[in-house]
């Protein structure tokens, strides 16, 4: 029988803990896609104790929660943080072959030094050394950062944010970790969703500008686009239902938004025209500055409508959507690909279905800019599991090549989570072991470190024009 989570977990060959101990392990996180605050990263923000760190805003862990039959008070509620811990420390025993137990004891290993197994009789012992140890000065915020080894941070913002903390962080000569914005514009595009008018007035106020039709509105994108690349941004993210391809002319999508403003329905066709004629100027702008451009996708959000008017959205109630967008996806390239604007592009799909989908569709769109110019996301939400990040890279091998892979990304919103990337390295270095030892590739040290080495870090540092040395 093999121990719990030694230094060889997940890792079967001699091949596979040769590849991880020597390369991977080794390598910086380049952490291209979260939703950390900036904020209180420049702030360095200390947590009074791990139920703060590991369970506020964590909508994984309340799901766990909730499945364990908890009481809402004791997950968004008013219970005490230690009432908090206690209940998912007695659920936590349950989520056998859920990533979930092996993030957890990952992170209690790595940041806490803690050897043992969290359920409801250690619960105690873990919440006093874990207090304990929160105590100390290097784990703040950005000690937790630089103990992680992570050279670059994307995170997740809004057009009409002031982008302050992005600009003092870049200001704070001690801070060596990048930490940039991302560009996510959906609230601009959404105007099928509530409070889309009051959203395009607090992007009018943002850049002074008067937003009343189709014009006015790419022009205020465009303006925050370059107010965005004048603060390092590097990349956008769209969080769309589904890939969207239906033009329209300048009439069309003006008297579609004149119903926006006037508080008016529009239809699902009126809706997809605004996205598309938004996403495809948002595109040729992100080619024009040099930036990736990641597209989410195939997720059914905030579908418990009683939690959502009590919690709003991001709690844990959104699932797997699946709607066969493929045609519309390549159609949407395409247009970009005619006029030469296509920017580097990386397709996320919750549904796991869409894996082989889209590793077909990447090779209709490659271009000589950068290897892996249209990339295959890493496994998202959902899908980050051991069996997830296989299939999606088998996939992405059996269709494309997964040597350009750019590797992993947290997707989170904990300062604990960078063990996730080393989750991902152990599942990545297991793969190609087993391959290599079933004699499927050679054992070529020098291009396997070459291969591990980029996923891990140095395709994503290229693919992303970061430079870090």
């Amino acid at each position: 029988m093999t121990a719990f989570m030694t230094k060889d977990f997940l890792l079967n060959t001699p091949t596979a803990r040769k590849l991880y101990h020597d390369y991977a392990a080794k390598m910086p996180i380049i952490d291209y896609h979260c939703h950390i605050s900036p904020k209180e990263v420049y702030e360095d923000k200390h947590f009074e104790n791990i139920t703060q760190v590991w369970l506020g805003g964590d909508h994984y862990k309340w799901r766990v929660m909730r499945s364990n039959g908890v009481d809402e008070k004791y997950i968004t509620g008013d219970a005490s943080d230690r009432e908090k811990f206690q209940k998912f420390a007695e659920a936590l025993p349950k989520t056998i072959g859920n990533p979930m137990y092996h993030w957890c004891h990952l992170e209690l290993k790595t940041y806490f030094g803690y050897e043992g197994i969290l359920n409801g009789e250690t619960a105690e012992e873990v919440w006093n050394l874990a207090n304990a140890k929160l105590q100390e000065a290097d784990m703040g915020v950005r000690g937790l950062i630089a103990q992680s080894n992570v050279a670059f941070i994307g995170t997740t913002d809004d057009p009409i944010d002031s982008l302050e903390y992005h600009r003092l962080i870049a200001e704070d000569a001690s801070m060596k970790t990048i930490v940039a914005p991302s560009f996510r514009p959906d609230k601009a595009m959404n105007i099928d969703k509530a409070g889309w008018k009051e959203y395009i007035a607090a992007l009018s106020a943002a850049t002074k500008m008067e937003i009343k039709d189709i014009d006015s509105l790419e022009a205020a994108l465009a303006d925050r686009i370059k107010f965005f690349d004048d603060h390092g941004c590097r990349s956008s993210d769209h969080g769309i239902d589904h890939p969207v391809y239906i033009p329209a002319t300048r009439e069309e999508l003006n008297a579609i938004m004149q119903k926006g403003f006037a508080d008016e329905a529009v239809t699902d066709t009126e809706a997809d025209q605004l996205k598309t004629a938004v996403l495809l100027f948002c595109a040729k702008q992100y080619c024009k500055y040099g930036w990736v451009m990641q597209l989410h996708y195939n997720c059914f959000r905030n579908n418990n409508s009683v939690m959502f008017e009590k919690l709003g959205p991001d709690t844990g109630f959104d699932c797997i959507g699946s709607y066969n967008g493929t045609k519309a996806l390549c159609e949407f390239l395409d247009a970009l690909n005619i006029s030469g604007e296509l920017p580097r592009t990386v397709l996320y799909s919750l549904d796991p279905k869409d894996n082989e989908s889209i590793g077909t569709v990447l090779g209709c769109f490659q271009g000589p800019e950068v290897p892996g110019k249209i990339q295959h996301g890493s496994a998202w939400w959902f899908n980050d599991h051991k069996r997830g990040m296989q299939d999606q890279m088998i996939s992405l091998a059996n269709l494309g090549l997964l040597g350009n892979f750019i590797g992993m990304l947290t997707d989170s919103r904990s300062f604990l989570s960078y063990t996730r990337h080393e989750y991902f390295r152990r599942i990545l270095c297991g793969l190609v072991g087993e391959w290599v030892e079933n004699g499927e590739y050679p054992d070529d040290e020098k291009t396997l470190k070459e291969i591990v080495e980029g996923i891990c870090f140095n395709n994503a540092n290229r693919y992303f024009g970061l430079n870090i040395k």
